[in-house]
C-alpha cells in the first residue's frame, strides 16, 4: 500500500494519546479482547499487527472506544499497523441540544448520538424546558404539552426578535410551531439508544427561570397568573420577567413531581436544574414571595434562589443523583455535592453575579467548563461567505481548539474540574443541516481538548487531520463546515 494511504489512515481525531506506527499494513481482522484492570477507566491498548488484532482494556467503554479508533483507522479492507495507549484527560465530555427554540426530532438527537460516540463524548445534556417551549410529557400534568408545547407563531427566519411577543409581532412568521413534545416511550428508547454508545443522558429542566412554557399551561404557578392569559409559550427569544412562584408550595411541588418522574426515567447520576438568568421583579412584588422569605428568615428576594437550589439539591440527592446548574446557581450557601456549570467568563445577560469555574472549584464544587468564548456553537465561525445566521459572537475553529478547561484554576482546585461541553442553543438554528454545519468540525476540535487535556500535539496537527476526518464526516452524509 502506498505509504501517503497509511498517513491518511492513522488521520485520527480525537488523537489518541499514545500512538506508535510500527510499520506495515495488515488485512487480518481477527480481533483478541483482553480484560486487564490496570488500563484506566474509558482506556485501550490497541495493536494492529500482521498476526491480528488485539484490544487491552479495563471496560466496556474503553473497548467500544478502542473500536472507534480501528473503525477511523480502516483503509478499505485493511488497517496501518499501529500500537496506541489511550485514555482520556476529563470524564466529562459532552454536548448539549437545545430543543425548545427549534425542535429537532427522534432521528436527529440519535444521529447526534452517533457523531458524539465517535469523537468519544460521553454526556448528551438534552436541553427540554425553556420560556419558548416544553418538550417532555409528564405524566398528572397534560397541559404542559397541550399548551406548553405549542406556539401560535416563531420568529422569522432570518430574523432577529427579543423585545417581546407583542413588540416585536411583525417579525413573527404566523405558522403554529408544535405541539413537538418527547413521550416517555421516546425518552427510553434513546436513552437506551445513547447508553448502547456509552453516552449517558443529562436531562435539563429550568427553574426558577426560564419557566414561561411551563406558566403557560399552569398560570397558577407563576407571581401573577394574569399575565399567562395567552396560555402559550414565549414566541421570541430572549428571557421572561415573569418566573416559577416561589412562595406558591403547588408550584414547588409541581416541580418536585416533575423532577421525581425525569429521575425514575433517565438512569444517568446527573441532572441539570438550570438556575441562570432569573429575573426577581415578581417575587419583590408578590406577597406569596414575600411571606416565603420572612417564614424562611431570609433577607430579601436575592434569597430566595440559593433558598431553592438547596432545596432541590438535597431532593435530587435523596433520589440518587447529583444536582447540576448553570454558574450562578451556585450564589449563597449551596451543597457542595452541586456540580456547577460555568458559563460566563464576565457577567453578562440577565444573570446574577458571576461565579466562575474557577471559584467554584475552589469552593469544593465539581464543575463543567462551557465558557460561551470557547464552546458556544451558535457564535459565528468566521467562515467566507457562510449561509447561516448565528447569534453573534465569533468562535472560529481554531479558539475552539485553544480551550483549556482548567485555565485559571488554581492546580489545588483542579480536581473538581470534571471537563467541558460544547452548547448548542437553537434561537436561529432552524433546522437538522443547519445544526450540523455549526457543530462539526468545531466539537471535533472541542472532543480532542476533553479527550487529550494539556496533551493535545497543536492546531496546526489537528488541522491536517481534520482535513481528512472531515471526508469521513461528508462520506457520512453530515453537513460538516469546511476547516476555514
Amino acid at each position: 500500500m502506498n505509504i501517503s494511504l497509511i498517513l491518511a489512515a492513522v488521520a485520527l481525531v480525537p488523537q489518541p494519546a499514545k500512538l506508535v506506527e510500527t510499520g506495515g499494513v495488515t488485512k487480518n481482522a481477527e480481533i483478541r479482547y483482553v480484560t486487564d484492570a490496570t488500563v484506566p477507566a474509558e482506556g485501550y491498548r490497541l495493536k494492529v499487527a500482521a498476526d491480528g488484532i488485539t484490544v487491552t482494556s479495563s471496560d466496556a467503554a474503553g473497548r467500544f472506544y478502542a473500536g472507534i479508533t480501528l473503525a477511523q483507522l480502516k483503509d478499505g479492507k485493511a488497517w496501518p499497523c499501529v500500537e496506541i495507549e489511550d485514555a482520556p484527560a476529563y470524564r466529562w465530555r459532552g454536548a448539549h441540544l437545545d430543543e425548545c427554540r427549534h425542535f429537532f426530532g427522534k432521528e436527529t438527537v440519535k444521529q447526534m448520538l452517533d457523531l458524539m460516540a465517535q469523537h468519544k463524548l460521553n454526556r448528551f445534556h438534552w436541553h427540554l424546558t425553556e420560556d419558548q417551549g416544553w418538550r417532555l410529557d409528564i405524566p398528572g400534568y397534560p397541559e404542559l404539552v397541550k399548551y406548553g408545547a405549542v406556539r401560535s407563531a416563531s420568529v422569522r427566519h432570518g430574523q432577529r426578535a427579543t423585545k417581546g411577543s407583542n413588540e416585536d409581532a411583525d417579525k413573527l412568521n404566523g405558522v403554529k410551531y408544535g405541539p413537538y413534545f418527547y413521550t416517555e416511550a421516546d425518552i427510553r428508547e434513546i436513552v437506551a439508544y445513547a447508553a448502547e454508545r456509552h453516552i449517558t443522558i443529562v436531562p435539563e429542566i429550568e427553574l426558577p427561570g426560564h419557566v414561561f412554557a411551563a406558566l403557560a399551561a399552569y398560570p397558577e404557578f407563576a407571581c401573577v397568573p394574569a399575565n399567562m392569559a395567552s396560555r402559550e409559550p414565549r414566541l421570541v427569544w430572549g428571557i421572561e420577567k415573569d418566573v416559577l412562584c416561589l412562595g406558591n408550595d403547588k408550584a414547588i411541588k409541581f416541580m418536585e413531581d416533575v423532577l421525581d418522574y425525569v429521575c425514575r426515567l433517565f438512569p444517568g447520576d446527573v441532572v441539570h436544574i438550570g438556575g441562570d438568568e432569573c429575573p426577581q421583579v415578581r417575587w419583590k412584588d408578590c406577597p406569596k414571595c414575600q411571606a416565603r422569605i420572612k417564614a424562611e428568615g431570609l433577607k430579601d428576594e436575592h434569597g430566595l434562589q440559593p433558598w431553592i437550589t438547596r432545596h432541590f439539591v438535597k431532593f435530587l440527592e435523596a433520589r440518587g443523583k447529583r444536582a447540576l446548574g448553570w454558574d450562578e446557581y451556585l450564589l449563597g450557601d449551596v451543597p457542595k455535592s452541586a456540580i456547577g456549570m460555568s458559563w460566563r467568563t464576565r457577567r453578562q445577560g440577565a444573570g446574577h453575579e458571576l461565579v466562575s469555574g474557577a471559584q467554584a472549584a475552589v469552593r469544593g464544587h465539581d464543575v463543567v467548563m462551557t465558557p460561551n468564548k470557547f464552546c458556544y456553537l451558535d457564535y459565528g465561525q468566521c467562515l467566507p461567505n457562510d449561509p447561516f445566521q448565528y447569534i453573534g459572537g465569533k468562535l472560529p475553529l481554531e479558539m475552539c481548539y485553544s480551550f483549556d478547561p482548567c485555565a485559571d484554576v488554581p492546580a489545588e482546585a483542579r480536581a473538581h474540574i470534571l471537563g467541558g461541553q460544547c452548547n448548542n442553543w437553537s434561537e436561529y438554528t432552524w433546522n437538522e443541516y443547519d445544526l450540523a454545519w455549526k457543530v462539526w468540525p468545531r466539537t471535533c476540535a472541542l472532543a480532542e481538548v476533553f479527550w487529550l487535556g494539556d496533551a493535545k500535539p497543536g492546531f496546526a496537527d489537528f488541522k491536517k487531520r481534520m482535513a481528512t476526518h472531515r471526508g469521513r464526516l461528508i462520506a457520512q452524509g453530515v453537513n460538516c463546515a469546511p476547516l476555514e
